[in-house]
């Protein structure tokens, strides 16, 4: 995923906002929904709509994929899978006019009638709430690393080790990203009536047990049953994602908000995402057995645990009076 950090002149409303824009800016997303809600009863389930794109951008990605894979046959490698990737500028037109049409939410308005905005809100954040920041990453971990194993790994693994085509994967995740059109809603929903850590805590511990599941399940050879641990793999992912939005942005004042959502969110690109799929090859390449990857996820369940364990829930409380998290500190 492309990466930018952006710090622009403080003398614009929405710059004085804008600290980290990654990934379509999944900071302003999240804030835009969750901002603009009319209670304090459903940031959950409002924030969890930006977390949408996931699941949508899997699917259209992996029926690209999959269309061209037919198309190009024996020369996908050589120009087939080149396509999906030109045609992804659409897609950055859609999201630009969607950007440029939008308003500002209350939230942020009323800052900067208060004339209570950051000159420098990223360097500020980083200062006053670095606790907060790598919270959010690590909160990630069990998240972030078996989405990637799932989703990526999991087409060498089962190409490779399976010996199941690369169709039936993309078929099987095509799927799996349909199944969480629904259940990313739907979690962030019951963050809202079981509390945010609750909801997210339990989605790391199935999430920690079920990589044993899903491999075991991929082992026994069976094409249909290999289809359904995909399928079900992303349960557990978004059990997690869909209170994410909310519970990482609700740690965050108003007027840092954008800034250390977004660096907290992104660092677990780093240090979670990214590595997930090349731990994985060298783990099954080191131990040659698909345990070792299992371990991973349940270490990464682990750190999600004690990281969310320390954060503070903000579940239906008043997040969006300026100063609201000053006051509590």
């Amino acid at each position: 995923m492309a990466q930018r950090i952006v710090q622009l002149p403080a003398s614009t409303p929405t710059s004085s906002r804008q600290g980290v824009g990654v990934g379509g800016e999944w900071g302003g997303s999240v804030l835009m929904s969750m901002e603009w809600a009319r209670n304090d009863r459903s940031r959950g389930l409002i924030a969890s709509w930006p977390q949408f794109g996931v699941p949508c951008g899997l699917f259209l990605a992996n029926l690209a994929v999959l269309a061209f894979s037919q198309m190009s046959g024996d020369q996908f490698l050589a120009w087939g899978w080149r396509v999906p990737f030109a045609l992804s500028i659409v897609l950055v037109g859609v999201g630009l006019y969607i950007r440029l049409g939008i308003l500002e939410t209350p939230v942020f308005t009323r800052l900067l009638a208060e004339r209570q905005l950051d000159r420098t809100p990223m360097l500020t954040v980083i200062k006053d709430h670095p606790k907060e920041i790598l919270l959010s990453a690590f909160a990630r971990m069990s998240e972030q690393a078996p989405f990637y194993i799932f989703t990526a790994f999991v087409f060498s693994y089962g190409t490779g080790t399976l010996h199941v085509s690369r169709d039936f994967l993309l078929t099987a995740v095509l799927a799996a990203s349909v199944l969480s059109f629904v259940s990313i809603p739907v979690f962030g929903h019951l963050s809202d009536q079981i509390g945010r850590k609750n909801m997210y805590m339990i989605g790391a511990l199935v999430s920690g047990i079920f990589g044993f599941i899903y491999f075991a399940m991929l082992n026994t050879g069976s094409a249909s049953i290999i289809f359904l641990a995909i399928i079900l793999s992303l349960i557990p992912h978004d059990m997690q994602y869909g209170p994410q939005a909310a519970l990482i942005a609700e740690s965050f004042t108003g007027r840092l908000r954008y800034s250390g959502a977004s660096l907290g969110y992104q660092l677990a690109s780093v240090i979670a995402g990214g590595p997930a799929p090349l731990i994985a090859a060298w783990l099954y390449g080191t131990y040659h057995s698909w345990i070792a990857i299992a371990v991973y996820i349940a270490l990464c369940a682990v750190i999600t645990l004690v990281a969310t364990a320390l954060m503070t829930d903000f579940t239906g409380k008043d997040i969006n009076a300026a100063g609201a998290h000053e006051r509590r500190a």
